[in-house]
């Protein structure tokens, strides 16, 4: 189900109008003459966004969807795809810490192999954590020193939180979401973001190659695709024809070659071909 521009935009519009709404009841905005001006003028078309809000919602149901699933159809209308997948990456990544904590894999059946991938990167996640919450702090003495508004500070506080959590989400759903080798399939993955299947008999050739170029974790050109781990990859798969690949943004690509990183090549290298 799609929008036009000027649906989303009164939607858009209402979304705005109730945040504000909600900030002006929490004390955290106070109404002036230019505001009550501006909320008489946006009035109209926020009662036309929470109608076509409302139509999307009854469509739903009318076919048959249950509350929830009209919600999110709604949702997944309104959202963008880029947004919504993000969304859904963070998500995996977060629940990746019951596995972490429980020490458990994702997506490894019986009889699957796990390479990892996650060691190498481990310092740049520490690095990064340190950052982060020096970061925190120092902002936290700043906005305290300057007597900054509780609101203020309550927001970047939630922000550091977030910053902090992106980083640990990251690295435990490095570490229980695994490349998998199975006798049907090579599963290549780096946390949420990228899972691709690839079949066993679409595999013309595997071999050790390390190399120190990667460009960024995930980068697609000319056929390839590139899954780096600290700019690292160490194997390279050859395939005997394109197969479609999901970037994390939705935008879908046709690839004949990975390049990819595992801890140990050697023992990747091993369970895909049966030999060292």
């Amino acid at each position: 189900m799609r929008l036009s521009l000027p649906r989303n935009g009164l939607l858009a519009v209402a979304a705005l109008d109730l945040i504000v709404a909600l900030l002006m009841v929490a004390g955290q905005l106070t109404p002036t003459p230019a505001g009550a001006v501006a909320a008489a003028v946006l009035a109209p078309l926020s009662v036309m966004g929470y109608m076509h809000a409302y139509r999307l919602l009854r469509a739903a149901r009318e076919v048959g969807a249950a509350p929830g699933g009209a919600l999110r159809t709604v949702v997944d209308a309104l959202v963008p795809l880029q947004v919504r997948m993000l969304m859904r990456a963070e998500h995996r990544n977060l629940a990746s810490f019951a596995l972490w904590v429980r020490r458990r894999q994702d997506g490894v059946p019986p009889g699957g192999v796990a390479v990892a991938y996650a060691k190498n990167q481990r310092p740049l996640l520490l690095m990064l954590l340190f950052a982060v919450a020096v970061q925190a702090v120092a902002l936290e003495w700043m906005l305290a020193a300057s007597n900054a508004a509780a609101g203020l500070r309550a927001v970047v506080m939630v922000a550091d939180v977030y910053q902090l959590l992106f980083v640990l989400a990251l690295g435990a759903a490095s570490a229980t979401r695994p490349h998998v080798v199975t006798a049907q399939e090579l599963r290549i993955r780096y946390g949420a973001y990228v899972d691709l299947r690839v079949p066993r008999e679409l595999i013309a050739s595997v071999k050790m190659s390390r190399n120190y170029n990667a460009r960024g974790v995930i980068e697609v050109a000319d056929g390839h695709l590139t899954l780096g781990v600290d700019a690292q990859t160490n194997l390279i798969v050859n395939l005997t024809g394109p197969i479609t690949v999901t970037r994390p943004l939705g935008r879908r690509e046709r690839i004949t070659t990975i390049r990819f990183y595992a801890d140990d090549p050697g023992s990747a290298l091993k369970s895909l071909t049966g030999r060292s």
